[in-house]
């Protein structure tokens, strides 16, 4: 109590100068409705501003889990699409009373390291066993496809990205169906390459690469990417072609990683025809 009567005793004329100031500003404010609302709209601009940033900082806080919930709400989609069911003759599944029957789920998984810089690149999600994540998995993303799992541990897994050297992708382009296998240079992680494409094609710069659906591990249909260029090497009978990745590479953050249905049946079946053939 001592020190704040000090206090007021040393700045007494201070501290009346602001009370004169407080009560000469209140009564011209409310003298005029000119300046009630001159002081309210001033008022509104320092609080919408406040309120604006407020907003903008939480809203940044909160995009990792908004994402989060995008892509799980993008996977259940997915499996929704036509693209994840097998169409089959009505006929034959009689018991299920329905023209599909679902070949490919979707399991969201955070990226929680990634390169693009080396010749064999490779990414870490936060999925693995425990989540029903298993070796040979396509990882995709909704721009296209990512990599393939190489390995996995119970809550982890190992992506080969397709910047890898011993990445390869059966793929087709679009518009006439022309099959070939994606690989990477090595060179500009933005930039892959379509080889085994007949130079008698009629190829065009724009043209859209995706999947073939021809492996056990990607659904048809996938982004691959687009054409930039086309060109064929003197004596040779097929074209080397460069196109630009659908995906960025080095902006991954949530993936989806495949789970083949019907893949153990697919590879069963190759397996049986594989052993008849060589008897």
């Amino acid at each position: 109590m001592r020190n704040i009567l000090a206090f007021i005793v040393r700045f007494h004329f201070l501290l009346l100068f602001i009370v004169l100031e407080v009560v000469a500003l209140a009564m011209l404010v409310n003298s005029t409705y000119f300046q009630q609302s001159a002081v309210l709209n001033t008022g509104n601009r320092i609080t919408g501003k406040f309120y604006t940033s407020a907003s903008n900082i939480t809203g940044y806080l909160k995009l990792r889990r908004t994402n989060e919930l995008l892509s799980i709400e993008n996977a259940i989609l997915r499996q929704g699409s036509d693209m994840s069911f097998l169409k089959s003759d009505s006929n034959t599944f009689w018991k299920n009373d329905t023209l599909y029957r679902q070949q490919y789920q979707y399991i969201v998984a955070r990226v929680i390291h990634n390169s693009v810089g080396k010749r064999n690149n490779y990414i870490m999600l936060d999925k693995g066993k425990r989540f029903g994540v298993e070796k040979d998995m396509a990882v995709i993303t909704p721009n296209g496809v990512a990599g393939t799992v190489v390995s996995v541990s119970e809550n982890f897994a190992w992506v080969m990205s397709v910047l890898n050297k011993h990445t390869r992708i059966s793929a087709r382009i679009r518009k006439n169906d022309q099959m070939g296998t994606v690989v990477w240079n090595g060179v500009n992680p933005s930039v892959g390459t379509l080889n085994d494409i007949p130079a008698h094609v009629k190829l065009s710069r724009g043209d859209t690469i995706v999947t073939s659906g021809f492996s056990n591990i990607f659904p048809a249909g996938l982004m691959m990417g687009t054409i930039n260029d086309f060109r064929v090497e003197q004596g040779e009978h097929f074209y080397i072609i460069p196109f630009t990745f659908s995906v960025d590479f080095n902006s991954l953050d949530y993936v989806y990683i495949v789970r083949n249905l019907m893949k153990d049946e697919q590879e069963e079946l190759k397996k049986t025809t594989e052993a008849q053939a060589n008897e």
